[in-house]
């Protein structure tokens, strides 16, 4: 990897309406590969609710197109507004929208309409954005804002839906809501004593928050997104033993020189590589059992050793799940899964060499062979996080 390689990490995280079972709030992103881009999409439906969620759905699925084929702003809006159902009751077709399109340069635009505005935070400086507005041709009383910038090294973007600046509402301390002011004073606050919070942790801590303003129970939908802009965190999952076992020494090789977090997910994996260094595997007995996952273990150089497939296929359940590692108890998957997430490129380096505790009658049908696990954990960490992931088999 080049020194000068950066990356862009996107996560988000919402709170539906106290007494709602969907939110109204719909975030999504989409990877451009071709082009080295990501767009993400916030978008936030008239009212609350099922009819708010099919409202915000249908904006942020058509802006994600829109904005992934570089569609011109007033055309993507008017043909989003004409699509949109008209409200029985309001008698208008009204959805909110964030657009973020960030390229792997750095060269980002912005469209925003309705939400409240993006906060550009650069570490030890304040950045001052010009903005450009719009009104679509057909829709006069709607205001459409794009701006394009550069952004740098460390900087996030921070954009949410007004569950966040309206929280509060009506309430002693904030008659008027708790503000955009309030806002980014605590996401600089987060930064300025977490230098290097992800997206995925900074996005949560912000609607933790705007949720406690509300009494801890939310009057709207609730949602954030983050976008980070960084150098990659890099993370090594070595599972399995080499084919050959002659290439034995080249999988030591690898734990020793790859740069970057590791992990080692396999009790021969571990022991290949405990042999061949010369370094103790250590069981920490300070966990408590868990009768899913079995316990993990240490060794000099890697964050964390674990058993193999059992926990493979428990990290692949809960990324599917959409965990939240916060609110489970701590095990070797929550561990490991927690890792993937806050890492930007993972490098899996998977043996292909048969188990034959797999090929035992009573192992669980469910329990696909190392390969296939990985498989399904690569696709999750790129279909739904915009991980860069590569597989190498030994």
């Amino acid at each position: 990897m080049k020194n000068d390689e950066s990356f862009i990490e996107v996560d988000s995280f919402q709170r539906a309406k106290h007494s709602q079972l969907i939110s109204g709030d719909v975030f999504l992103s989409q990877k451009v590969k071709q082009e080295g881009r990501i767009v993400s999409v916030l978008s936030d439906g008239l009212g609350s609710g099922v009819k708010a969620s099919v409202l915000a759905s249908i904006t942020a699925t058509m802006a994600l197109k829109f904005a992934a084929s570089a569609m011109d702003i007033r055309s993507s809006a008017e043909i989003i507004m004409d699509t949109l159902p008209i409200c029985s009751v309001r008698k208008i077709s009204y959805s909110t929208f964030t657009v973020v399109d960030m390229a792997s340069t750095g060269e980002t635009r912005i469209i925003e309409h309705g939400n409240p505005p993006f906060l550009l935070v650069r570490p030890n400086g304040e950045v001052s954005i010009a903005k450009t507005e719009v009104r679509p041709q057909r829709w006069h009383d709607r205001v459409i804002s794009f701006s394009t910038f550069d952004v740098q090294r460390e900087d996030r973007i921070v954009f949410f839906s007004d569950g966040i600046t309206q929280a509060g509402m009506g309430e002693f301390p904030t008659p008027l809501g708790w503000g955009l002011n309030n806002v980014e004073k605590f996401v600089r606050d987060k930064i300025d004593r977490y230098p290097y919070i992800s997206a995925r942790e900074l996005s949560r801590l912000l609607v933790a928050k705007a949720e406690e303003v509300d009494g801890l129970t939310a009057k709207d939908d609730i949602t954030c997104g983050v976008v980070y802009f960084r150098s990659p965190r890099q993370l090594l999952v070595m599972t399995g033993a080499p084919f050959n076992r002659a290439h034995d020494h080249d999988l030591a090789k690898m734990a020793e020189f790859t740069t970057g977090r590791k992990v080692i997910c396999g009790g021969t994996t571990a022991n290949i590589v405990s042999r061949l260094l010369n370094r103790v595997i250590q069981i920490d007995m300070r966990q408590k059992v868990d009768p899913k996952v079995p316990p993990s273990a240490r060794m000099e150089g890697f964050e964390l050793v674990t058993e193999g497939t059992l926990t493979l296929g428990e990290v692949a359940r809960l990324l599917e799940e959409g965990f939240a590692p916060e609110e489970m108890k701590s095990n070797a998957a929550v561990r490991l899964a927690t890792m993937l997430l806050d890492s930007d490129i993972v490098k899996f380096a998977v043996g292909t060499r048969i188990n034959e505790a797999h090929q035992d009658p009573n192992i669980p049908v469910e329990l696909d062979l190392r390969r296939n696990i990985v498989k399904r954990i690569a696709r999750l960490l790129e279909s739904k996080h915009m991980k860069r992931i590569l597989i190498q088999y030994l």
